[in-house]
């Protein structure tokens, strides 16, 4: 099993930023790759689409709004990868004015290296992260 953590620090609040990306449907208000997004199964279940047309469906697994955290698991992607579950956490930062968020997964690669699977995930989590930034 592979993984990969990337964080950055944003100038607001944990409870800004939280409220911008705490939604688990709330993924194309601040990731660009992701255009659109439906919920099902009383939204534990989000249906996005890329700008491919890929389709990607994610069940949510853990929700902690008091801790701002989710956790999810990938159940069909164009990623070459299985065993999928990641989580995005909003923590108060350093100078207790700003948040640090941190995206993190864990997966099985599938035909590709553990490298080249752990470099395709930390720079959806990089770029998902500075775009996030870019909002405040």
């Amino acid at each position: 099993m592979a993984h990969t953590t990337t964080s950055i620090n944003i100038s607001a609040s944990p409870e800004q930023v939280w409220q911008l990306i705490g939604g688990f449907d709330s993924l194309p208000d601040w990731l660009p790759y992701i255009p659109n997004s439906k919920v099902s199964e009383g939204g534990r279940v989000r249906h996005l689409a890329n700008p491919d047309g890929d389709t990607i469906v994610e069940r949510l697994e853990v929700f902690n709004d008091k801790e701002h955290y989710y956790t999810y698991s990938i159940m069909k992607a164009p990623f070459p990868v299985t065993d999928y579950l990641s989580t995005i956490h909003v923590k108060k930062g350093t100078d207790g004015q700003s948040s640090l968020v941190e995206w993190s997964g864990s997966f099985t690669p599938v035909d590709v290296s553990n490298q080249e699977a752990i470099e395709l995930f930390h720079g959806i989590y990089k770029d998902g992260l500075k775009a996030l930034q870019q909002a405040f």
